[in-house]
């Protein structure tokens, strides 16, 4: 790159660490994570930034990895640079190398002992599950349609209100994980119906591998009434895995933001940029059956 500096002028310049504000769509990517053979959002952003940063390999670090088919509304992730491009520049200069499916809304500067992960204190994720009788070609992408059965979202709010709180969440861990404990917190959850669709938001301290796909899997078995609230609540107590077996697909599955101590971002772009869907018209499936169980 032709940056009117000399690499021993480089060399010389502070090194600071940039954080970034990054949103995907996750359906064409294989997660987060660079991984060999295959297209990631982690890879494609270490791509873009080394073309403007000669002097060694980047590596970008994200508040949260997500899985392949997830999107983001709202990742925060950090790199180092000694350079002369302005970190609010950083914006224009990367959308200008990234895919149209990868868009970098805001940069700053943070101090070189703060982290995009260590440093959070919470991420939180929203869920879309569109529970009407009809396809809908446009929030396909985006949501995960339940026509089978109208959710009873009641008993789903009442048993995702109980999760919160410090407990061992192994039940909702996918095989894989590198964790050496299956504890976390839930800090907050919410899960409102809009007519036909069903928004389900999250947040924690961390969350375990495949933990919001597994846990949604299984509160739409019991909105279906397929399992009882006392099965949903001895299943992730008693930490009986074998018994989840369902999980929901990632394509519904967004991750918000992630909080840290002190805010940088502006709240505009951090806060909630991931749309919420409205329809006018309702076609909800007929209700469940009685428990099965």
């Amino acid at each position: 790159m032709e940056s009117g500096y000399s690499f021993e002028e480089l060399n010389s310049l502070e090194l600071i660490r940039i954080a970034l504000l990054v949103q995907y769509d996750g359906n064409d990517f294989h997660g987060w994570q660079k991984q060999p053979k295959t297209i990631t959002i982690q890879g494609k952003l270490e791509d873009a930034i080394s073309q403007f940063y000669i002097r060694k390999l980047v590596k970008v670090v994200a508040a949260g990895r997500t899985d392949s088919g997830v999107h983001a509304a709202g990742q925060v992730v950090h790199f180092d640079y000694s350079g002369p491009i302005k970190p609010e520049r950083w914006p224009s200069a990367l959308n200008g190398k990234l895919p149209k499916t990868i868009r970098v809304i805001e940069a700053v500067k943070r101090p070189l002992t703060w982290h995009s992960c260590y440093s959070a204190i919470y991420r939180r994720y929203r869920y879309t599950i569109y529970n009407g009788c009809r396809p809908n070609l446009f929030l396909d992408p985006w949501s995960w349609h339940r026509y089978q059965f109208r959710l009873d979202e009641a008993l789903m709010r009442s048993a995702l209100e109980n999760l919160v709180g410090h407990y061992d969440f192994s039940a909702f861990q996918r095989s894989g994980s590198n964790r050496t404990h299956s504890f976390t917190t839930i800090q907050e959850v919410q899960l409102e119906r809009h007519g036909d669709l069903i928004v389900l938001e999250i947040q924690a301290s961390g969350f375990l591998y495949g933990m919001v796909r597994l846990l949604v899997g299984r509160l739409v078995a019991l909105g279906e009434h397929r399992i009882s609230l006392d099965s949903f609540e001895r299943c992730w107590k008693e930490c009986r895995r074998e018994e989840v077996k369902e999980a929901a697909p990632a394509k519904g599955l967004c991750f918000l933001r992630a909080g840290y101590e002190e805010s940088f971002f502006r709240e505009l772009t951090w806060f909630d940029s991931c749309p919420r869907y409205f329809l006018s018209t309702s076609n909800s499936p007929k209700e469940p059956p009685p428990f099965l169980e």
